[in-house]
């Protein structure tokens, strides 16, 4: 990938308005689920790292909410604030978009990523899917105009095409460094964090248009007896209505939520789970700003 004996190491920032496929990318990269994905935009809430070390190569990934034009909750002003706090510190940007759909939000993104000071790669994201391969040209040369410095790669990454190509890329611009994370390390986040993100996308996926955003979830316990991990999970909702939607009839719903983030924890923590999900209503989280540093989102 890289010269031999030099080592390498940075951070890459991936970008992108919501829903485009960045947390699919991502764990295509690392070849095992770290970030949670859902059809529904703004499954991402925080930047998480994703560490990827290859020989002398480390390439350490920021997954990153999706840029979007509403800022009108605390929670999206967080979102945004945070996607475009990526941009600031690291080596390479990746900016994802889906094929030739452009939309207001992928021009926000494009206007952030337009001020970029280092390498900028452009993966045009589910190129699989286009059926008239000549209408994508057009699109590609408008793109290159926006952003003359970029190197443009075709990807799928949901079938996985074209990433090792988008990699050598990624290897190449990566600084001259020792590394930063032991080799063996794949993110920087808690195994609290990726149980209570796990938990959150069962819900998103379960409910898709009929979940509201304004939901959260609190890892209460997370303790190791004998062989068995014991966890309980606090879904937070705003209102009565969504806690009775989560709970489903005679409790179906909450049960197939817990089964199938189970079954993900225990390929993640490759041990037994035990898994208790309660749900509480929580008036208003969503745009008060004391409680969602209480939930774990950062400075606001």
């Amino acid at each position: 990938m890289t010269d031999t004996n030099t080592t390498r190491c940075g951070y890459v920032a991936i970008v992108g308005r919501p829903n485009v496929g960045k947390s699919t990318l991502l764990n295509h990269i690392l070849g095992q689920k770290l970030a949670i994905t859902s059809r529904k935009p703004q499954t991402t809430r925080h930047n998480m790292l994703g560490i990827k070390t290859e020989g002398d190569v480390q390439a350490i990934y920021v997954d990153t909410p999706g840029m979007h034009k509403s800022n009108e909750k605390a929670l999206n002003r967080y979102m945004n604030k945070t996607a475009s706090a990526a941009l600031k510190d690291v080596d390479v940007v990746i900016f994802v978009v889906d094929r030739t759909k452009w939309t207001d939000e992928d021009q926000l993104v494009l206007e952030r990523v337009q001020y970029v000071q280092g390498p900028v790669i452009l993966a045009i994201n589910k190129t699989d899917r286009i059926e008239e391969k000549a209408d994508l040209i057009p699109h590609l040369q408008w793109l290159q105009e926006q952003l003359p410095n970029a190197e443009i790669v075709p990807i799928s990454a949901q079938q996985g095409h074209n990433l090792e190509a988008l990699e050598s890329l990624i290897a190449k611009h990566l600084p001259e460094n020792d590394h930063f994370f032991p080799e063996d390390q794949i993110t920087d986040r808690s195994s609290r964090f990726l149980a209570a993100e796990l938990v959150r996308e069962k819900i998103m996926r379960q409910l898709g248009a009929e979940l509201p955003y304004q939901i959260t979830v609190e890892i209460e316990e997370f303790k190791q007896q004998g062989k068995i991990l014991h966890i309980h999970a606090l879904i937070l909702v705003e209102r009565d209505g969504q806690k009775k939607i989560i709970i489903g009839d005679k409790g179906e719903r909450i049960k197939r939520i817990g089964s199938e983030a189970r079954k993900d924890m225990e390929v993640l923590f490759d041990a037994k789970v035990m898994l208790n999900l309660w749900v509480k209503v929580k008036g208003g989280w969503s745009d008060d700003e004391r409680a969602l540093r209480s939930l774990g989102y950062g400075d606001l």
